[in-house]
């Protein structure tokens, strides 16, 4: 009997999420003996490696649509690269083979390696330019927040939402020079802040559980790839998100049309982000809010992964131990 097209295999997402993990869990394990080193690229290098290594061990037929860039800049998981034996459902490949190559490089908190799995097609392919991102936890109702609303006025109503006051919510921002501004503005409402170096997937995620992480709403520009595994993220831990691209010359503009981008005012809600059921794995690099980070011990090395699937709403934290070699 002729073996089925890869388009027509259903994608199991029980079946391939341990495979996922497995992959995550291998980027994380490469780079530890990197982490507080000082070396970002050797870091990354490491996890990259070994991520494309485990993925080509997976019966999918995937491609990478979010990854390391563009074939001529990134020798491996660049977008466009097929990765696993072909022999499997056809897949988008969502990755961040180190998030966090500085917190990895000076041994701060919040690096994870992350990736996800939907079906072919369903993964936004933005482009590496920045989006303005917006997200809250789960439990609220459509419209709590809007990009229409300003910063202050987010956090008034996001306060009002939980039945709280302003002073009792935290908002996670990156550090950056640009948002001097926005970070004055959610001051001025005697809201606190969480500032991130780094990281911004994690910063998001911290959104989905406030009770653990403190972390109530996002708010702040990032890398526009990153949006989307933070939509992934939050369409299996629940939660809103949104984001719009912001273009700051004419070759971000082509980068946008080159991957299929017409409308650049677009506010992308989650589920325009991803629009089908995903799988997302997260392997702690460095201890954070969201996981502990890779533990060494004489005999052995332990991970801690968090591995959800959508379809479900599951979300499994699994710790792995392997001997040092």
């Amino acid at each position: 009997m002729a073996e089925r097209p890869s388009a027509a295999i259903e994608f199991q997402d029980r079946l391939l999420s341990l495979g996922l993990a497995r992959v995550s869990e291998a980027a994380a394990l490469a780079s530890a003996h990197l982490i507080g080193r000082g070396d970002e690229k050797a870091a990354d290098q490491a996890a990259v490696n070994a991520m494309r290594d485990q993925l080509n061990l997976l019966d999918i037929a995937g491609v990478v649509v979010i990854g390391e860039g563009e074939r001529d800049e990134a020798p491996m998981l660049f977008i466009g690269e097929e990765v696993g034996t072909g022999k499997g459902p056809a897949v988008d490949i969502a990755l961040d083979p180190l998030e966090g190559t500085t917190l990895t490089a000076k041994d701060m908190p919040n690096a994870l390696t992350v990736i996800a799995m939907a079906p072919r097609g369903t993964l936004l392919h933005a482009p590496d330019v920045y989006m303005d991102k917006l997200a809250i936890g789960p439990g609220f109702k459509p419209g709590t927040v809007t990009f229409n609303m300003s910063p202050s006025e987010r956090v008034s109503a996001l306060a009002a939402a939980k039945g709280v006051s302003t002073t009792d919510i935290t908002v996670c921002v990156l550090e950056r020079p640009r948002h001097e501004e926005l970070i004055a503005e959610i001051r001025s409402t005697g809201a606190s802040i969480r500032l991130i170096t780094d990281g911004d997937v994690a910063g998001v995620m911290h959104c989905a559980e406030p009770e653990v992480t403190g972390i109530d709403m996002y708010m702040g520009s990032g890398g526009a790839p990153e949006g989307v595994l933070a939509a992934a993220a939050l369409k299996c831990m629940g939660g809103q998100f949104f984001g719009k691209l912001i273009f700051r010359n004419d070759d971000e503009r082509a980068r946008a049309r080159k991957a299929g981008i017409t409308n650049f005012d677009r506010v992308y809600t989650r589920d325009d982000l991803v629009r089908a059921d995903v799988i997302f794995a997260a392997t702690g690099v460095t201890s954070g809010s969201l996981l502990s980070g890779i533990r060494r011990e004489p005999a052995h090395i332990t991970t801690e992964t968090i591995l959800m699937r959508s379809k479900t709403g599951s979300v499994r934290r699994m710790t792995y131990r392997s001997p040092v070699k």
